[in-house]
């Protein structure tokens, strides 16, 4: 499945979108090191929500895919990166949206849902659990291993995963690095609470960055949690179950 590059300008950066389909709209937002087609075409997240009679919307963030590569960490905050998501969604007049963020991109839903709760009817946060509030402590590690001259010379097998999948998704490295080395604002227990919209958790089962759904779900008024049975956090945001019970949780969500 190819897509129509679209661009527009989020307050000086250039974002990458596709914009497909009618009926009720839900915005796609991929994790770090990934793209609109890595994140969501080629594990067929789109063509599935088409079929269900969805518009999907798609951005790529800025640093990543199509959209501009800034190599400045002040312009990697996830509320800046949240904004990038609001005002492509006031670009195309859309009013109120359903988010699913995977991994990053779910970090960034959240802040978006904080932020502007008004554009957002419901969210899904894919492959982040608990951890969304705590601290996020091997990001200079990433980085790092992004800097690295060769991929032989990352020790941690964390931080050399992240550089391999860079790699395979031909992003630019320098860019990801400033994105992963910004300001890792953080979420408290008690902000995300206020999120009071519907909210579904999804999170590998053998997912060991993640952090536990259902223990995030609880700390959610309006939450409930989904485990992805046997899958990491690469592997997770593809399958099928948890495509199920997106689609379902977004027709019992009013």
């Amino acid at each position: 499945m190819s897509y129509k590059v679209q661009t527009f300008d989020s307050d000086g950066a250039i974002i990458a979108y596709t914009d497909q389909g009618d009926g009720d709209p839900i915005l796609l937002l991929h994790g770090f090191a990934s793209n609109i087609t890595t994140n969501w075409i080629d594990t067929k997240w789109i063509s599935y929500l088409l079929r269900e009679d969805r518009r999907v919307i798609a951005m790529d963030h800025r640093g990543h895919g199509q959209s501009q590569k800034i190599h400045d960490p002040k312009l990697y905050s996830a509320d800046i990166m949240a904004q990038d998501a609001r005002r492509l969604l006031d670009y195309l007049n859309v009013d109120c949206s359903d988010i699913m963020g995977y991994s990053m991109g779910a970090r960034v839903a959240a802040f978006l849902a904080l932020a502007h709760p008004e554009k957002v009817r419901s969210v899904i946060l894919g492959g982040l659990g608990f951890n969304i509030v705590c601290d996020m402590p091997n990001t200079s590690l990433i980085a790092d291993a992004l800097e690295a001259s060769s991929v032989d010379l990352i020790k941690n097998n964390m931080a050399r995963t992240f550089r391999v999948f860079a790699e395979q998704t031909c992003s630019d490295l320098v860019a990801l690095a400033a994105c992963i080395r910004s300001s890792r604002n953080s979420i408290s227990k008690e902000d995300i609470a206020l999120i009071n919209c519907p909210v579904l958790v999804a999170v590998g089962t053998n997912d060991d960055i993640a952090g536990s759904a259902r223990d995030l779900a609880k700390l959610i008024p309006n939450a409930q949690s989904f485990e992805i049975k046997g899958r990491d956090h690469m592997k997770a945001v593809g399958d099928f179950s948890y495509k199920q019970a997106v689609v379902n949780f977004l027709s019992e969500r009013f």
